[in-house]
């Protein structure tokens, strides 16, 4: 009740009613009250608030308590309690929650209206607003409807709250809030005052109407200790399984504790991937001394496992990203299909559904700078001659394969060919050109390999992956781009 106090004095403290706030004495007539819900529903989400407020007991012109003689939850319409009628009439995914106190001696009715989501909330059917201190149908107000349909459909994941009602003291034991602070390389403010502070400017944390505080999705996902706090994303957390070959047949293990936030966890992750992969001792051209080195190179894995967190489709329940480690490759896989097509990952400049969430990853360095990450893939497997990395789009998912060596005779033309496209690619990105002998040295073949080559390439240019770069051009000093260059 405490907090319910805090909550009605702050909003009697607002110089008027507003799209999301309605003051009343004794009025409980139930036709006005779902009407209101669905007024202050939407103009809460058209003034970017995460609630509105129905308020009895406070007079409408002087904001004082004046007391309320009756409760809404003792109320019924005919044989029906009202509270009940109103959920039924009121459009689904319409939220409230009713709630009394004494305050001053007086009787106060408080009633929490989860904002608008997606769609506008209508009652009977019908969607309303508040224009000035009446309500009125939206319908009726094209200019404000279509303001109304912007924010519902551009309200993002990251900005949405994902636990709330918060002291200060509690948002600081839910969240590792020391991780920001190091991997923004500031230092470290020693009271909670200026802890929030750089928290509240970065959107982790929200304050709240009540003067308390909400921690956001986006706090929640990069920093929580632990996401089992927060229920509606639980489910998000990364889950890495091995498999004892090349299937799913045999499982052999899955990581159990990494349940943080993603920034977090995200060092550990990877550190448990490599763990999970195989290794081999190499001769390091430069220093002539023996490396370990992992089956896939370090910055793919890294720039892969970051893209399936950041472009992740958050509005997919029950499924997060996932590392899947077989004996001869690791697939990503990432809810939600991918917003680039698959032929322009490389070129094309980059979309994310999670805009917030991938630029404080990249302010934290734990990806690449927009644009660079797929280019960095692939030379990195270029680079260890691997077979080129492998994007596949699904209904609801977007997976990428990253495969350990493979011998070329052992390569399908299907791989081949992708192989070969992605090296024009960055060849024509680099303001190089594809040509029979950089094709070669890309695969680690021998000279003598320059008739299969010319072979695969014919091939690549019959299946409009590349094409000559000046058709006139002798066949021995042929040069390729691709199709789209």
């Amino acid at each position: 009740m405490e907090n319910l106090d805090k909550l009605v004095r702050e909003l009697m403290a607002l110089p008027a009613e507003t799209q999301w706030v309605e003051f009343k004495h004794d009025n409980y007539a139930p036709n006005m009250i779902g009407q209101d819900i669905s007024a202050l529903a939407n103009g809460a989400a058209l003034q970017d608030k995460d609630y509105a407020y129905f308020v009895w007991g406070i007079d409408n012109e002087s904001h004082e308590i004046v007391g309320t003689k009756y409760d809404l939850q003792s109320l019924k319409k005919g044989n029906q309690e009202l509270e009940n009628w109103l959920r039924y009439l009121l459009s689904e995914h319409a939220d409230f929650e009713y709630q009394k106190a004494v305050i001053d001696g007086k009787p106060v009715g408080v009633m929490t209206i989860k904002a608008a989501e997606n769609l506008p909330v209508a009652f009977e059917k019908t969607e309303y607003i508040r224009i000035g201190s009446y309500t009125k149908q939206l319908k009726e107000f094209p200019a404000v409807q279509a303001r109304l349909w912007n924010k519902l459909q551009n309200k993002n994941f990251e900005e949405q709250i994902s636990k709330s009602g918060l002291t200060a003291d509690e948002v600081l034991r839910l969240l590792r809030y020391e991780v920001y602070f190091d991997l923004l390389d500031m230092p470290r403010p020693i009271s909670a005052e200026a802890i929030l502070h750089y928290l509240l400017e970065d959107g982790i944390v929200v304050r709240q109407d009540d003067g308390l505080y909400g921690i956001s999705n986006l706090g929640a996902i990069l920093f929580a200790k632990d996401l089992s706090a927060f229920p509606r994303i639980s489910r998000k957390a990364i889950r890495v399984v091995q498999y004892a070959g090349k299937n799913k047949f045999e499982r052999l293990r899955e990581n159990q504790s990494e349940s943080g936030g993603y920034a977090v966890v995200f060092e550990d992750i990877l550190r448990y991937i490599g763990a999970l992969t195989p290794a081999s001792e190499v001769i390091d051209e430069t220093s002539g001394l023996r490396k370990e080195q992992t089956a896939y190179p370090g910055v793919a894995v890294r720039e892969i496992v970051a893209n399936a967190l950041i472009h992740q489709d958050f509005s997919i329940s029950g499924a997060g990203p996932t590392v899947e480690i077989f004996s001869n490759r690791i697939e990503v896989t990432n809810p939600g299909r991918s917003l680039v097509d698959v032929f322009r990952i490389i070129d094309t400049p980059p979309r994310s559904r999670n805009e917030k969430l991938s630029a404080l990853m990249r302010r934290m360095k734990i990806c690449e700078e927009l644009g660079t990450g797929w280019d960095k893939i692939i030379i990195a497997c270029e680079m260890r001659r691997l077979p080129a990395p492998k994007m596949e789009l699904y209904e609801e998912s977007t997976r990428v394969t990253l495969y350990s060596e493979e011998q070329f005779s052992a390569l399908s033309i299907e791989d081949r060919l992708w192989a070969c496209y992605l090296h024009a690619c960055i060849k024509y990105l680099n303001g190089e050109f594809l040509t029979n002998g950089s094709l070669r040295e890309r695969f680690g073949l021998k000279d003598s390999s320059a008739g299969m080559i010319s072979r695969m390439i014919r091939e690549a240019v019959e299946r409009r992956l590349i094409r000559p770069f000046d058709p006139n051009t002798a066949p021995k000093y042929m040069k390729y781009i691709p199709i789209w260059g």
